[in-house]
């Protein structure tokens, strides 16, 4: 069997869960990989046989995605280009993980692809989701960027049949956890010195993992750290909890580890805005801005010791098994 799959490289949480799938893909025959996007630190072991443009959201430094840099970054013509360079007839399957080139390639040639992704969770109306008025931009995006045939999903619950609990990676899964007793951080939509401003008024320690810093420096009792996978992972497991944003892997393999969690949710950024009301009502607390009562909240979870307790069985072989057996040729 010939396999495809199809990742999306914004953001690092798709790079992430890919990094445990594909060994498992690998045992059903051969497979090529394709990535498409601009914001992802974390990489694969394997080859890439295909890497795109695509389309890529880029984070703001004020709590959302950064449009004009979005717009300036986008290239259709060559988006266009790469949907008919793909020769997709040569694969018996075609996974997606909300990968647009491949997806529309597929849509427009009519061959059938399977998403094996978060984002598809929210095509169950049983998904939550804010409220909204009559027409909801962020759903339009989360149904049209990377249209597929069949669904598989992932979400902090199994809301609906199609979809699983998250998948955690086996390197998250074999950390010896501690508590050194400092926080852990990952807010790419924020500035670094306006976090590390806030930061200073708490009497802990912080490692903020940055997108935008090359060499990392400390300041009092911060500590700013460039993204990287080992870092972040050895950070993770020895704090007391995890300050982040409303992404959807991240939140999952810190409460797997039993940590802390606050999410912070991208403003006008709808999948994360969802994300944060399924993890609140697991009873995780969400801040929806940084404003002036910001250190208070903040403080107030540094002082608790009130943790969500989930089941998140390891699943993910039998899942790809099932997948492969039904979906491919």
């Amino acid at each position: 069997m010939k396999i495809l799959y199809a990742i999306q490289g914004t953001g690092n949480g798709h790079i992430s869960r890919a990094r445990e799938i594909v060994p498992l893909l690998q045992k059903y025959g051969e497979l090529d990989l394709l990535v498409s996007g601009t914001e992802a630190e974390v990489t694969l072991a394997q080859p890439v046989k295909y890497k795109f443009h695509g389309l890529s959201f880029v984070f703001g430094t004020k709590g959302g995605v950064d449009r004009w840099a979005t717009y300036k970054l986008m290239n259709l013509p060559q988006m266009w280009r790469d949907m008919h360079s793909l020769p997709l007839k040569d694969y018996d399957l075609i996974i997606n993980d909300f990968e647009p080139v491949s997806a529309w390639a597929c849509k427009l040639q009519r061959i059938p692809s399977v998403s094996l992704s978060h984002q598809c969770a929210f095509l169950s109306p049983k998904a939550p989701r804010p409220k909204s008025g009559w027409f909801n931009y962020g759903a339009w995006v989360l149904n049209y960027y990377s249209p597929t045939t069949h669904h598989v999903g992932f979400h902090f619950e199994q809301y609906d049949e199609f979809i699983h609990t998250p998948v955690i990676r086996s390197e998250i899964r074999n950390l010896q956890t501690s508590n050194m007793g400092h926080y852990t951080v990952y807010l790419p939509a924020y500035d670094d010195k306006k976090l590390t401003a806030l930061l200073k008024q708490t009497d802990v320690h912080w490692h903020v993992f940055s997108k935008r810093q090359k060499r990392g420096y400390t300041d009092g009792n911060v500590q700013v750290i460039p993204v990287n996978n080992e870092g972040f992972n050895i950070s993770l497991a020895s704090c007391d909890g995890l300050l982040t944003g409303g992404g959807f892997e991240g939140p999952a393999e810190a409460l797997y580890l039993q940590k802390k969690v606050m999410m912070i949710p991208m403003q006008g950024q709808y999948e994360q805005q969802c994300n944060a009301l399924a993890a609140s009502r697991l009873g995780v607390p969400v801040v929806q801005a940084i404003d002036n009562t910001f250190v208070k909240r903040l403080n107030s979870w540094i002082k608790s010791d009130e943790r969500v307790w989930v089941d998140f069985p390891d699943e993910t072989a039998g899942i790809v098994h099932d997948m492969v057996k039904r979906y491919g040729r």
